[in-house]
């Protein structure tokens, strides 16, 4: 099999890459990455110690998708990540659209003249803002969680958010790429007949990802707290109870393959990938966490609301259990401590994630 990981630079991609190496050395791998973001060249070196092939383009450029080698499978890891993104005026709110939608589109066109199958990593950010802020929240330690004594909108359960939880607007610009991206995957293969799989990932988190606290929270919050920076709980009272669930990356592959090995392209295509209730933590209960391994400090509180910030936002893989029999499989534990390893093993990493 040919595989073809495109944003192969980024944390998500490059991890998929090595876990597909370690796991299954007969796929012959290429990646693709446009070695924009800071600290890309980071793994593009590591990509290069381990002789997988990279190719350097840019989705948004049709003729550069056109030049690619044929592959059997697309997994699509590129974009710009942050639901920020697109914010700042001028032309970024374009560039989003061109980059998240315009890259995918290439994409879809590749595969349907390539006859190749298409993955795409999408996100828990598809769900809609009025929605998920509507849910009723009682505080369970350190943390938000639903309150099942109230009414919960339809697709939503203590064990999280489901694949019926709704997709209107608002969604925030970077939300409204992906889901537009969704959509336009589902009617691309139905249309030219080949496989699509849509995976709606929730936060992404381990040793390596880029700490910056629009993009990578985890890796931010823990190489901020030993660094010694500065750290505030933003909005929802200011006490950091605003919680999301967290998952590996290398924890996608053994799904992946199973998606690969399946050529149908009809019914359900759609499901949850996350870390779900088990999985998940609050801003405090990670606080709690960096002062028991690093030491206790000072976290500031700002109650002011920020726009697209979400009190709570867990989502549930149900659907991906029933169908694939996939679960996470490293603990949250496991993922923070990755994280902290790494953190005192590359004391410039807050740099390198293009933070001053």
């Amino acid at each position: 099999m040919k595989l073809l990981v495109t944003g192969a630079c980024g944390f998500v991609g490059s991890t998929l890459v090595r876990q597909f190496r370690d796991d299954h050395p007969d796929i012959q791998i290429t990646g693709l990455d446009n070695l924009s973001r800071e600290g890309a060249e980071t793994n593009r070196a590591q990509l290069r110690r381990l002789g997988v092939p990279l190719i350097h383009a840019d989705l948004r450029c049709p003729s550069d998708v056109a030049s690619l080698p044929d592959v059997d499978w697309v997994i699509d890891a590129a974009a710009l990540p942050s639901v920020l993104a697109g914010l700042g005026g001028g032309a970024q709110s374009r560039q989003l659209v061109e980059h998240n939608l315009g890259g995918t589109l290439n994409l879809l066109e590749f595969c349907r003249e390539r006859r190749a199958g298409f993955i795409l990593l999408s996100t828990s950010r598809v769900y809609s803002i009025n929605a998920l802020c509507s849910i009723p929240l009682t505080k369970e330690g350190l943390a938000y969680a639903p309150d099942a004594s109230g009414k919960l909108p339809p697709g939503c359960s203590p064990e999280g958010i489901s694949e019926e939880f709704s997709t209107e607007a608002p969604l925030s610009l970077y939300g409204a790429t992906k889901r537009a991206s969704e959509q336009m995957a589902l009617e691309y293969g139905l249309t030219f007949g080949f496989p699509v799989w849509i995976n709606r990932c929730g936060v992404l988190a381990g040793a390596g990802q880029f700490g910056r606290p629009d993009q990578g929270i985890f890796a931010f919050w823990i190489n901020a707290w030993l660094r010694g920076r500065s750290l505030k709980y933003i909005g929802f009272d200011g006490t950091g109870a605003q919680c999301r669930d967290c998952l590996h990356p290398s924890d996608l592959v053994p799904l992946l393959k199973l998606q690969m090995a399946d050529a149908s392209i009809t019914g359900n295509r759609i499901q949850n990938i996350s870390g779900g209730r088990r999985h998940a933590v609050s801003l405090a209960e990670l606080s709690a966490w960096c002062a028991d391994r690093f030491g206790p400090r000072a976290v500031g509180s700002d109650p002011r609301p920020r726009p697209f910030d979400i009190a709570w936002l867990v989502l549930d893989s149900a659907t991906s259990k029933a169908r694939w029999g996939w679960e996470p499989r490293t603990p949250i534990d496991a993922i923070l401590t990755e994280i902290a390893d790494h953190a005192k093993a590359n004391p410039e990493w807050l740099q390198i994630s293009g933070l001053t």
